[in-house]
């Protein structure tokens, strides 16, 4: 089984980290993986577990690594990758995990090492749990890698680049390049914005005083608990997100609240047309997510009772 690289560093061993860690052994996608992490608790479990080998320093992780995955909150990625691109080896591919991508293509690429590959990445992969301990090697099956390499790079850039998504392939993903700027965007729409409202929709619930909590929690609809489950998500790395995308978020929320307000007009006079139109139209997009394998039609979205 050949490898793609012989040597990756990751950089915070969360779910994302971990998952990475797991896939590329299993896969053989990397012959050997070290580790780092500032919480030296959650590094030495990732030890513990088997991810790779734990690294004293950030420096050590990256010195001999091939590619190294920043799998840290947006917010951190400038200081993570100011902290190790010194220590990368010439011709080291240096990439992260994080669903905002403008800002780290602008940021890393002022880092000044011209002889280090700068390649923005993001799997469209996770779930509301994090901490070494949720790492699966499964995660990356089927699903989406967003590459944001830069434009008119040189050769060897773009060899950099085919070698990083070859990895993803091997890992299971479907890898697609793309604008930066495009992926915010995008992004935005598909994964910031729907965020953004099951949090508010969580918080709105439990503060209404004509509504008990004991009452939210008892006779929560299939719908609710698809909004806590994504309102469980890691409130820092989502933090992170909406203050490095707000551009994006906020014109996509404009448009939201627009069509938000023509349905509440629709409400308010009783036109049934209207609101009969905007959620057949929701439900073919419902269809076609499934037809392109993104998601199940089976009973429940196609989840375990159990992981509800």
């Amino acid at each position: 089984m050949t490898a793609v690289f012989n040597q990756i560093a990751i950089i915070g061993v969360g779910l994302i980290g971990g998952s990475i860690a797991r896939a590329a052994l299993e896969s053989g996608a990397a012959a050997q993986v070290v580790l780092f992490d500032g919480d030296a608790n959650a590094l030495k479990r990732a030890g513990e577990i088997g991810f790779g080998k734990p690294a004293a320093s950030i420096e050590q992780a990256v010195s001999g690594a091939d590619a190294v995955f920043h799998c840290v909150p947006v917010g951190a990625m400038a200081a993570t990758a100011r902290a190790s691109i010194g220590a990368m080896k010439p011709g080291a591919i240096l990439t992260d995990v994080g669903s905002v991508k403008g800002n780290i293509a602008r940021d890393w690429r002022s880092l000044g090492r011209a002889d280090v590959h700068v390649i923005p990445g993001h799997p469209v992969a996770g779930t509301e749990k994090s901490g070494p301990d949720a790492g699966f090697a499964s995660l990356f099956q089927g699903r989406w890698c967003i590459l944001t390499p830069e434009q008119g790079g040189s050769a060897e850039y773009v060899a950099a680049t085919d070698r990083l998504a070859a990895f993803w392939t091997k890992l299971g993903s479907k890898v697609e390049r793309m604008d930066a700027q495009r992926h915010d965007l995008v992004l935005a729409v598909t994964s910031h914005l729907p965020h953004l409202i099951a949090y508010n929709m969580v918080a709105t619930a439990y503060d209404m005083e004509a509504v008990t909590e004991g009452e939210v929690v008892k006779f929560s609809a299939a719908g609710f608990r698809d909004f806590t489950r994504i309102a469980a998500s890691d409130p820092t790395m989502w933090r992170d997100v909406f203050l490095n995308n707000k551009e994006a978020v906020l014109e996509v929320l404009g448009r939201f609240d627009d069509d938000l307000t023509a349905l509440r007009k629709a409400i308010r006079n009783g036109d049934g047309q209207k609101l009969f139109d905007v959620f057949t139209h929701a439900r073919g997009i419902r269809r076609e997510i499934i037809e392109a394998g993104q998601d199940t039609a089976a009973a429940n979205f196609g989840r375990d009772k159990a992981e509800e």
